[in-house]
């Protein structure tokens, strides 16, 4: 879609009577909105119009509906969409243009924005019940307060340590600040404080911009803390997740996408491709639970090695139906029950139950008929050694191409989870902020010791989708060879940018270097400019509907729960969904390659990983990472008297009920706003 296109005058035409109340209420709305935009109103002035239409729609019989309208709107509204209503009536809104945006106006108030959501989240009864924990004292629990470095006495030290001739500093650095990682695990506790170290980890997560939420998947957390003073005060945390699995600028990098893969391949044709088709299909196939479908009498095991179009079929319309069933029969609570019930010794039982579920047997069944499919096209062209003749037969038919492209997914669906990682939070807190120690903890997240961990903690872990989809034990690999993250803003990323270091420093080769890739901007699309409240009406909205379906936010049902949930409920409305979901907030998109061979591992093509850093002795890597830290970053930042003022700022001392110090949680019901930590972060 052109940018052009994305900004024409969209219709938003809800399914109101002409002459009914909802449709005027509609109607005025936006031409209050339409007002507010043009005055340069505020989100609060915005708010405001939407309360006044709510009061108004208690008179409104179907107010689901227009509630749920009302709140699309208004959400637009609070993003600068322009709102205006025609001379037929005809309500219209346009995104806005990105030369209509000035960067750090929109980067303000897409920070005050999330500041919002995260204030409604502070203002719950259990986070402020959280908060009040953590900084108490309780016999030998400190309070988290002790934590927290004084700025006053750190800025103090690096002064002195700016006396020192530049050969002598980075020694004497080390003496003010050495890091080291801690990694949170299960209720383990700090031998300081005696805090949960996931308390700790989670405190100061709520200094961040943005809402805390928890994710699916695999997700590892670490803290990056200071052994120089007492109480070894934390520097910053950081998190990895499993990754999202549609981002097509990363995938295009990756080389993971159709029309690039099928150019390198049809240029390259080679016999090797050949054998990577029939493995993949072969493993595929074979990891796939089959009793149930044998006994209902969709398929015969010779149908697995001579598959016929009527078979996949016949596979392709049980997969529907019981895709159908699942949405309308799944209850949410009882499948997470199901999924976090101990299971002890064999899990097989367990994986047989999970498989046998509508969801998994739909997801079965169409996967199979793919693979089955791919397998009828592969046999036409290939036998089981592959000739580079027979591939280039293979690529030239409209039938292999298609075939190509399926077992890449399949390739693509095996490792994403599993070899790659997302960074979903990393940076520093106060004080440590102001000296860039956002740049040392983003390294540290890319660091051989942190490879270690992610491979020690889901060495041996059954997979999820494919235990389920096997209706056995299934356990991936747990090499992870990339990671990527995005900025939270579009107009660049200080913490990321020009982040890369030797490899030669942790064990690489010569002219190797572990660095954070800049390698595209995000689609600007998705759900973020949607507030929960919005979320909520829609979703109110679709259950009522006469075909509604209930959408369930359970892993292995697909990607992104909350995408879907506004999709159905745009529909509902007759709203346009697609041209609506075009936020406009491009983010840059990072990588950080963390093997040699990074794109034929994730491929499945080579089965180890050659890793760019060395992992025999993972925390002299992160020796190095913070010695490079200092000498590139923390040097020359101390220099600077207006950054150690700043640094001086933040301070232990009490003003009331806190402390005047950056990284201490203020909740939202004080007057003082709470300081803004982080220059950028990646969420």
């Amino acid at each position: 879609m052109s940018l052009q296109a994305q900004n024409n005058w969209v219709v938003l035409s809800p399914p109101f009577a002409e002459r009914s109340l909802a449709r005027r209420l509609f109607r005025e709305h936006a031409q209050r909105l339409a007002a507010l935009i043009e005055q340069g109103a505020d989100d609060a002035e915005i708010d405001c119009g939407l309360e006044a239409a709510r009061s108004a729609v208690q008179k409104e019989e179907r107010s689901t509906n227009l509630l749920a309208a009302l709140s699309v709107l208004s959400d637009l509204a609070r993003q600068r969409w322009l709102v205006r209503v025609t001379d037929t009536g005809e309500v219209q809104v346009q995104r806005p243009a990105a030369e209509r945006l000035d960067p750090l106006r929109e980067k303000a108030r897409i920070r005050s924005q999330e500041l919002v959501k995260r204030n409604e989240q502070l203002r719950e009864p259990a986070s402020r019940m959280f908060i009040g924990s953590m900084v108490s004292q309780r016999g030998l629990q400190l309070s988290v307060y002790g934590l927290l470095r004084d700025g006053r006495e750190l800025a103090a030290s690096l002064r002195e340590v700016r006396r020192f001739p530049r050969v002598e500093r980075l020694v004497a650095l080390r003496d003010v600040i050495d890091p080291y990682l801690q990694f949170v695990e299960g209720d383990e506790r700090c031998e300081h404080t005696h805090l949960r170290l996931q308390d700790i980890w989670r405190y100061f997560r709520h200094t961040w911009t943005n809402q805390y939420a928890s994710t699916p998947g695999r997700t590892m957390s670490f803290i990056v803390r200071d052994r120089s003073q007492p109480n070894h005060p934390v520097i910053g945390i950081g998190a990895l997740g499993s990754p999202i699995v549609q981002i097509r600028e990363r995938d295009a990098w990756l080389g993971w996408c159709p029309e690039a893969f099928m150019d390198f391949v049809t240029e390259s044709p080679s016999a090797e491709l050949g054998v990577w088709l029939n493995k993949t299909i072969d493993t595929a196939i074979g990891e796939i639970y089959v009793a149930d479908l044998y006994a209902e009498e969709l398929l015969t095991a010779r149908d697995l090695h001579a598959p016929s179009v009527e078979v996949i079929g016949r596979l392709n319309a049980y997969g529907e139906k019981q895709r159908e069933k699942h949405h309308r029969f799944v209850s949410s609570p009882e499948m997470k029950r199901d999924l976090r019930r101990e299971r002890s010794g064999d899990s097989s039982e367990h994986w047989r139950t999970r498989a046998e579920s509508h969801l998994y047997k739909s997801k079965r069944a169409l996967s199979l008929a793919d693979m089955l499919r791919s397998r009828m096209v592969l046999k036409c062209y290939l036998s089981p050694s592959p000739t580079i003749e027979a591939v280039r037969r293979l690529l030239a038919n409209p039938d292999g191409t298609r075939m190509v492209k399926t077992v890449l997914r399949k390739a693509k669906a095996d490792r994403v989870g599993i070899a790659m990682a997302d960074i979903t939070v990393c940076g520093a807190i106060a004080p440590y902020s102001p000296l860039l120690g956002g740049k040392l903890v983003s390294m540290l997240a890319a660091s051989p010791e942190v490879v270690d961990a992610y491979q020690r903690k889901y060495l041996g872990q059954e997979s999820e989708i494919a235990s389920s989809m096997a209706g056995r034990p299934i356990v991936r690999p747990s090499e992870l060879v990339f990671l990527g993250t995005t900025s939270l803003y579009g107009i660049g990323s200080s913490q990321y940018n020009r982040l890369r270091m030797s490899a030669e420093l942790i064990g690489g080769r010569p002219g190797e270097r572990l660095e954070y890739v800049e390698i595209g901007r995000s689609g600007a699309y998705g759900t973020s400019h949607f507030t929960t409240s919005t979320v909520d009406a829609l979703v109110k909205l679709v259950q009522q509907s006469n075909n509604g379906q209930r959408v369930n936010n359970i892993f292995g049902e697909g990607v992104s729960p909350k995408l879907r949930k506004l999709r159905d409920g745009l529909d509902q409305l007759n709203f346009p969904a697609d041209a609506l979901l075009q936020h406009g907030r491009a983010r840059i998109v990072y990588g950080v390659p963390l093997a040699r061979n990074l794109r034929e591992y994730l491929l499945g093509m080579d089965e180890a990983p050659d890793y760019i850093s060395a992992l025999d002795d993972p925390r002299e890597g992160t020796e190095a990472i913070s010695a490079w830290w200092m000498e590139r970053w923390l040097d020359h930042r101390i220099e600077s008297d207006t950054v150690l003022d700043e640094v001086a700022r933040h301070t232990t001392v009490r003003d009331g009920r806190y402390l005047l110090h950056g990284a201490c949680v203020r909740l939202p019901e004080t007057e003082e706003a709470q300081p803004m930590l982080f220059d950028d972060l990646a969420y």
